[in-house]
């Protein structure tokens, strides 16, 4: 069963939870933020999944924007699921470095 990446933006109203800016401390406000993830659903699938509440993390129901697929496509599909974990965290890394807000399971 092949695996996915995806990366869903954040509307910057997600600035507002202390706890997401906890989890960022060296964002940087003028960037985008982002919520990554990873799922057995293909991407559109699983943003629809949280858009509609099911199995859903609150920042990506309550503030997802749309979905990026530049910046996840090259990965996809993903033959595990460790795999698709590993990836989900270097992407997270990888965001955050550059001054992005980014939530992630």
């Amino acid at each position: 069963m092949p695996y996915f990446a995806y990366v869903i933006e954040l509307d910057k109203e997600v600035l507002k939870s202390k706890k997401f800016l906890r989890k960022n401390p060296e964002i940087n406000p003028k960037k985008r933020c982002f919520y990554v993830g990873q799922s057995a659903h293909e991407p559109i699938i699983r943003f629809k999944q949280h858009k509609d509440g099911y199995k859903s993390n609150s920042y990506a129901r309550k503030y997802g924007l749309w979905l990026r697929p530049r910046i996840y496509n090259r990965f996809n599909p993903i033959e595990t699921r460790k795999e698709a974990e590993i990836i989900e965290k270097w992407l997270t890394e990888i965001l955050r470095k550059k001054g992005h807000g980014v939530w992630s399971n």
